[in-house]
């Protein structure tokens, strides 16, 4: 029953669901529902699908988490990141109907779900840590003017074609721009107002429903069709079928860097705000694994049920916790209300304009540009400035995909020659204490001793490191103003050190015993202690000698005989 209840967290909490919640979960779940009409519709716009499907997106992939997810707040269904994606990577195929463009838009859904659910049940949900803050940043930041600008058609009243580059918009919006539609600007740019005005001034009215609600009934009223503006048009109605996706197993190929791409950025955008209001409710609920296998399950069925990919949206999940949602019982209530919104009121949506849309899909994506972080990484860590800067950067010209594995890559590469450069210190003894700090740092506060150098290395020992390790000790000692007789590592830092670095090791032990040098470590971890027992490297070298503290070291290079503890930790080993 137990493994049941963990992969079906819902059969936990209801055990102990309190009637108090209901109110909380109702008017929480009414709310989301009703944003999530406008917003479903606006987000299918953004992966260049028909309306209707935002709605069926928003369907089954909320009931399946309600029932697997593990955050009792998070509010699951399309969000603008992920739809943008999907036009991105659908955008790129040689597509010829729009029925195979939806018909891969839901094969997406169901291929990001099966990578999503085989990552969570190997337990590989730390992948997104690879997600660096820099690379997310510089990639939203992109993504979110890329999105904007995918609505100028809608916002503007012309027809320019899809595109993911900014300069491939630019050209096609001076080459277009004449032919602007005035009253559809005039719309969109009322829309823009309205809903900025509202969120400002009255944050918990649904600004974007009543501004559906109220164009819809003026563009009927007034035929704006007759006028040029566009509409939304009809809207099937009824309840998603079931419908297996096909694609070929060229597409298939094409389609995988774009799965996973997808299945990484859902989660962490999901876990990201599923922990933020973690941290407001101080509840720890929240299991990564199970997130991974309850969003791939949602989007999995969303995508035999003719959705497209989701997620956790940032700004429906906020509006559900503030709302007063306390379970998942809230996200069935969404539900109902787009499965009745389906089932009886697509009718209404006939005379909606896409620049309506198009205006709340706008002032949704304004808030994922960020201009605080890289000022503060500029002013911290020009290299992590320069990461969000390349990522941001291929984004906006190359491509949604490029941009974000590109990204990736640059920050592992970067982390890669920070791991071959530690930082290396000089170290002396605070005067009248037992600590010792960097001499850069302490320089007048420090004592250092004759003919002993005492240096601490800040990081690993592996192949990418080991010259570099070796010549900066040969280039300390030498710079130091007398000879060293005794060389002090304060190894605490060195966690691991790898079987190329210990051969470097062993060579470096030879050179300092040829030079009348005793080499002393302190602080070595106990696998590390082994390596040294295992390998003979403290029978091989008699100016070998391994002590608990840098204090030790310097009692014995001062004559003073070591403790019995002192002799266990140097003689200590793991024979298992």
């Amino acid at each position: 029953m137990n493994s049941i209840q963990h992969y079906f967290p819902i059969l936990s909490w209801l055990k102990t669901y309190s009637p108090s919640f209901l109110k909380g979960d109702i008017a929480a779940g009414i709310t989301v529902g009703i944003m999530l009409i406008p917003q479903g519709m606006a987000y299918a716009m953004i992966a260049g699908l028909p309306p209707v499907y935002g709605l069926y997106a928003a369907l089954f992939p909320q009931i399946i988490y309600a029932i697997m997810g593990t955050s009792r707040q998070l509010a699951v269904g399309p969000v603008a990141m992920d739809s943008l994606l999907v036009a991105a990577g659908l955008g790129a195929l040689s597509l010829t109907t729009n029925a195979e463009y939806v018909a891969l838009a839901s094969f997406l859904a169901l291929f990001m779900g099966t990578i999503q659910l085989l990552l969570g049940g190997l337990k590989l949900g730390f992948l997104v840590n690879f997600l660096s803050k820099p690379v997310i940043s510089g990639f939203t930041s992109a993504a979110a003017i890329i999105i904007a600008l995918s609505q100028l058609n809608h916002l503007l009243g012309i027809d320019i074609p899809r595109s993911n580059k900014l300069h491939e918009l630019f050209f096609y919006l001076i080459e277009l721009g004449p032919q602007t539609h005035l009253l559809s600007v005039l719309i969109s740019g009322i829309g823009i107002s309205f809903l900025l005005i509202a969120k400002k001034h009255f944050p918990k009215l649904p600004g974007a429903l009543l501004l559906v609600f109220l164009t819809t009934f003026i563009a009927a009223q007034n035929n704006w069709e007759s006028l040029g503006v566009t509409l939304v048009k009809e809207v099937p109605e009824g309840l998603p079928s079931f419908v297996w996706p096909k694609a070929s197993l060229s597409q298939v190929y094409e389609l995988f860097p774009l799965a996973l791409t997808l299945a990484l950025i859902a989660f962490m955008e999901a876990i990201s705000v599923a922990k933020a209001i973690e941290e407001k409710e101080k509840t720890n609920y929240l299991n990564p694994n199970q997130e991974l296998i309850a969003l791939g399950s949602a989007n999995i069925v969303g995508g035999l049920f003719q959705a497209f990919p989701t997620t956790g949206g940032f700004s429906r999940t906020a509006v559900n916790h503030d709302a007063g949602a306390k379970t998942g019982v809230a996200a069935l209530f969404s539900a109902a209300v787009v499965g009745l919104t389906l089932l009886f009121f697509t009718s209404f949506f006939y005379h909606l304009p896409t620049a309506v849309l198009g205006a709340i899909i706008l002032v949704a994506v304004g808030k994922l540009i960020d201009l605080s972080y890289p000022k503060k990484l500029w002013k911290n860590n020009r290299a992590e400035f320069y990461v969000l800067l390349f990522a941001f950067s291929i984004t906006l010209f190359v491509g949604i995909k490029e941009g974000i594995l590109l990204g990736v890559f640059a920050a592992l590469l970067y982390m890669v020659y920070q791991n071959t450069r530690p930082h290396i210190a000089v170290l002396g003894r605070i005067k009248n204490t037992h600590y010792f700090k960097n001499i850069d740092r302490f320089s007048n506060e420090v004592t250092t001793f004759p003919h002993v150098l005492i240096l601490r290395f800040d990081g690993q020992l592996f192949f990418g490191n080991q010259l570099y390790f070796k010549q900066q000790l040969s280039h300390l000692i030498k710079q130091h103003p007398e000879s060293v007789n005794h060389l002090v590592l304060a190894a605490a830092p060195i966690n691991y050190i790898d079987a190329s670095a210990m051969e470097m090791l062993s060579l470096l032990f030879e050179e300092l015993k040829e030079n009348g040098t005793n080499l002393y470590w302190t602080g070595l971890s106990g696998p590390i202690r082994d390596q040294f027992h295992n390998l003979g490297l403290l029978s091989r070298f008699n100016n070998l000698f391994v002590y608990s503290s840098l204090e030790a070291a310097l009692n014995a290079i001062e004559g003073k005989a070591p403790s019995e503890i002192e002799k266990s930790i140097a003689t200590q080993r793991n024979n298992h």
